[in-house]
């Protein structure tokens, strides 16, 4: 969410400059980008509370003092006669309508809405719809509008199953299906609701009268919708994280107020409809268990100074405030003080480890990693999704990728895909496994951990294995050693069912981690040596080059200072070096090596010059041994 830097501070007390602010909200734990005067923010998904002006100023009442500016409609509103069944109130326990009608639509907007529109680049509708889209901004609550001249029946709220299509006020089509909340007008849906309304009743520049909808719904009744339907909703996106129960007829009153700002008010109109007596949460005051989890010694007085800073009521008890959807605990409230404390002003405390009494599939999973490691292969992370159905797959109902709706029921895919990247990048020489979870579904959902192994292409990049190709026979004798000689088929995968012009076999099996599989890899015991890891390196999305030379040494005793020499090769495009041909003459002692320079970069392809510049650094302090040469160079 972007947030214009001088919006906020009209927000608060103290004004401070943007680094400064900027440093208080990385401590408050909110992720954030400076682009000149606005802030990129990146909020966590449990503080739906911040996606505003004003959510994110009340955040920061600890250190600049928050103050609502916001002005609300302060003249008489009569009661709204309006035709409304709520079907689903435990799903919308609460909800309120506005309906005002306008002598003219205005020619242009104050100020403060024109920059929301200019700063932060977004479109402009009517009127109506304008505000409605301002007022998500400035509180965080969505609201939608409908053209009251449209809505000529009864209004109906229900979360349902659908089979029906709907237009969305975008012009798009959209096939519902499963349960869904809907409004409901005249026996068709004219909005989906918490996500998009419908073209058949939004507002048009030539709306004069409209009827404002603005409710509490149930996160989990709108949570996946609007990635279910492809549609791209700021108003799901503040539902499924929770909005204020108790804000909507105040809401209302501001978009009338900003109405007022903007046009002369004919009629005007308001109607709650509150189907629960709502009451805060409240949380017993204990202050030696914050302490405990904090690591701290806060005295009461600061414990409760720092709890008002978060508008929480102190009584008897804590009182979470209504927007806090997010608060529930001891624990939660540890969390809010060690922000507004500093977690860097925390002292550390050594951490004080339990004797391990007995192994677990934790530890079994490690002693694997560290094998498979130590014998050169790379562990790879995907992702659980697939885009292959099966009889026995589990559809993920909110896929993150619509191509991959369902849960992968084996690891090979995944690898195979690994494989690809990796042979694309000029990778001739692939050893990779994965531990990780598939899934299934019978009369009941099966969850396994599997360990997968796919190896392809060169056995090694030394002289010695640069002719061997891995093969079946390098993965039996492998793996019937590290698991005591336990049957295990392996498989070697078709290269013509690939997208792949390489030409090296690929082999392949899969095994459940389970009981005995674990107590036969015991059985045999690992290696005594601990495995080194090499720090992350994020592959590069450019190609790679190669360039081998063939050197002649004059002399075996200079083999040592050249090996050296090779170890000790760096440059910013050298990814990687290895000799893969030796021969020694025995007759005049002299020695032919042949090596393998890799070239690469981050952030671009590599131009033949470059690549020749980065060459003649590389061999010069080679060549300046003696008695070490290039043959025709």
């Amino acid at each position: 969410m972007k947030i214009i830097y001088n919006d906020l501070l009209n927000f608060l007390d103290k004004k401070p400059q943007i680094n400064e602010l900027s440093n208080s909200l990385f401590q408050l734990g909110h992720e954030h980008e400076l682009q000149q005067e606005i802030l990129d923010m990146e909020f966590t998904p449990n503080r739906g509370d911040c996606l505003s002006l004003k959510g994110l100023a009340r955040d920061l009442n600890f250190f600049y003092g928050f103050k609502d500016v916001t002005q609300t409609y302060e003249g008489n509103i009569d009661e709204l006669k309006i035709e409304f069944i709520n079907k689903s109130p435990e799903t919308c326990p609460k909800i309120s309508f506005l309906q005002i009608e306008i002598e003219d639509t205005p020619k242009k907007y104050q100020k403060y809405i024109e920059d929301y529109f200019e700063i932060l680049n977004v479109g402009k509708n009517n009127f109506f719809t304008d505000i409605s889209n301002y007022l998500s901004y400035e509180t965080g609550q969505p609201t939608h509008c409908f053209d009251a001249q449209k809505i000529t029946e009864k209004l109906i709220f229900e979360e349902k199953f659908c089979n029906s299509s709907f237009e969305t006020l975008l012009g798009t089509s959209v096939s519902l299906t499963d349960k869904n909340c809907v409004f409901i007008c005249n026996n068709e849906i004219v909005s989906l609701a918490g996500v998009m309304g419908g073209k058949s009743t939004k507002c048009s520049k030539e709306t004069k009268k409209v009827l404002i909808e603005c409710a509490y719904f149930e996160p989990e009744s709108i949570i996946g919708k609007s990635i279910k339907y492809n549609l791209n909703s700021d108003a799901a996106h503040k539902f499924e994280r929770g909005v204020d129960i108790s804000c909507q007829e105040k809401v209302l009153r501001r978009f009338a107020k900003i109405v007022a700002d903007h046009a002369q008010i004919k009629d005007i109109k308001i109607k709650t409809f509150q189907y629960i007596n709502y009451s805060p949460k409240e949380i017993e005051i204990d202050l030696n268990k914050i302490n405990n989890i904090i690591g701290t010694s806060i005295e009461r007085a600061d414990y409760f100074n720092y709890l008002d800073a978060l508008f929480f009521n102190l009584e008897k008890t804590i009182q979470v405030p209504s927007f806090r959807n997010d608060i529930s605990t001891q624990n939660d409230l540890a969390e809010e003080i060690a922000r507004l404390i500093g977690y860097d002003n925390v002292e550390n405390e050594s951490l004080i480890m339990p004797k391990a009494t007995k192994r677990t599939l934790r530890n079994n999973l490690s002693d694997i990693r560290n094998e498979m490691i130590m014998e050169g292969f790379t562990e790879v992370i995907n992702y659980p999704f697939s885009p292959y159905k099966k009889s026995s797959s589990i559809t993920v109902d909110n896929p993150l990728d619509s191509n991959k709706g369902f849960l992968r029921t084996s690891l090979k895919n995944s690898l195979l895909n690994n494989l690809l990247f990796n042979e694309r990048r000029q990778k001739d020489s692939i050893k990779i496994f994965e531990i990780s979870d598939i899934y299934s579904q019978g009369d009941e959902m099966h969850q396994k951990v599997m360990l997968g192994v796919l190896v392809s292409g060169r056995a090694g990049h030394n002289y010695q294995d640069f002719n061997k190709m891995l093969d079946r026979t390098y993965l039996d004798n492998f793996l019937a050693n590290i698991f005591n000689e336990r049957l295990i088929n392996v498989e070697q995968i078709p290269r013509d069912s690939l997208d792949s012009k390489i030409k090296h076999n690929i082999f392949y099996f899969e095994i459940e981690l389970d009981d005995s599989t674990l107590k036969g890899f015991r059985a045999n015991g690992i290696k005594s040596k601990t495995p080194s890891f090499n720090q992350y390196v994020p592959i590069s999305d450019y190609p790679s080059s190669n360039r081998d030379y063939s050197f002649l040494i004059s002399d075996y005793s200079k083999y040592k200072d050249f090996i050296e020499a090779i170890d000790n090769l760096a440059h910013e495009n050298l990814k990687e070096s290895f000799i893969f041909d030796f021969y020694k003459n025995e007759n005049n002692n002299q020695i032919k090596v042949g090596v393998r320079l890799i070239f690469q970069s981050a952030s671009h392809t590599l131009s033949e010059y470059e690549i020749n510049e980065s060459v003649d650094k590389i061999l010069d302090p080679i060549l300046s041994l003696g008695g070490v040469s290039i043959p025709g160079m």
